[in-house]
């Protein structure tokens, strides 16, 4: 367990005002970290879920940590394709971190405590509730320095995510796709640190240009995507 006045409790979320009083964890903690939050829907088509394995597995080969929320669909292929490319990646749950949630992500979650970091906010044998997931979605923001939202619905927790990331000042990247489908999103586009990308090499060029002490680590991986 860590308090937010430890010093190994991640830096970068005392920075946001929905800070996690405490945070459990499996894995290896390693502090100031940079990180890429890439969320989307659950029920994602094999496009998105492609995309969203492609620009994991850019974003890794940099050097920069993948963190999801472990649900199904764009969570699972963000940390899959992370840890395939041999990356590292976090997985911020809903649940109590004693709790697998989806049952479907036991293995998965299992390895990523192994390879990566398993965050959760809550009490360890916590179940899910309506209020969990927007206070993970909080955290993920917070603790990645930009948000890529791969697809997703009205009513996803990747559309909490866009919002608050706004609010936390963080970069917030959406697919083209994810405005033209959502009223929310549309909504969203004009705000200030807000982009809109097609493919995976803008989604890069954004976190280069957004993250200055990224920028020579991603300029292989934008010359290979370019």
């Amino acid at each position: 367990m860590h308090t937010f006045r430890d010093v190994a409790y991640p830096a970068q979320l005392r920075e946001i005002h929905q800070v996690p009083p405490l945070l459990f964890s499996r894995g290896a903690l390693r502090p100031g970290e940079p990180a890429v939050s890439v969320v989307g829907s659950r029920r994602a088509s094999g496009q998105s879920l492609d995309w969203a394995s492609e620009v994991s597995t850019a974003l890794v080969s940099a050097g920069i940590t993948v963190v999801s929320g472990l649900a199904a669909g764009i969570d699972t292929a963000a940390h899959t394709a992370a840890l395939d490319a041999g990356g590292r990646t976090v997985a911020v749950l809903g649940t109590g971190i004693n709790r697998v949630y989806p049952a479907a992500n036991r293995d998965l979650q299992e390895r990523i405590a192994g390879e990566g970091l398993v965050l959760s906010q809550f009490w360890p044998d916590a179940a899910a509730t309506k209020k969990s997931f927007p206070l993970r979605n909080a955290t993920m923001s917070g603790y990645g320095r930009a948000t890529i939202v791969v697809e997703a619905g009205e009513t996803s927790g990747a559309r909490i995510q866009a919002r608050v990331g706004v609010e936390h000042g963080r970069p917030v990247i959406l697919r083209d796709c994810v405005v033209r489908a959502n009223e929310w999103a549309s909504a969203l586009q004009h705000r200030p640190g807000v982009h809109v990308v097609t493919g995976v090499d803008e989604a890069l060029g954004v976190v280069a240009a957004l993250r200055p002490d990224l920028d020579d680590v991603l300029t292989g991986v934008l010359a290979v995507h370019g």
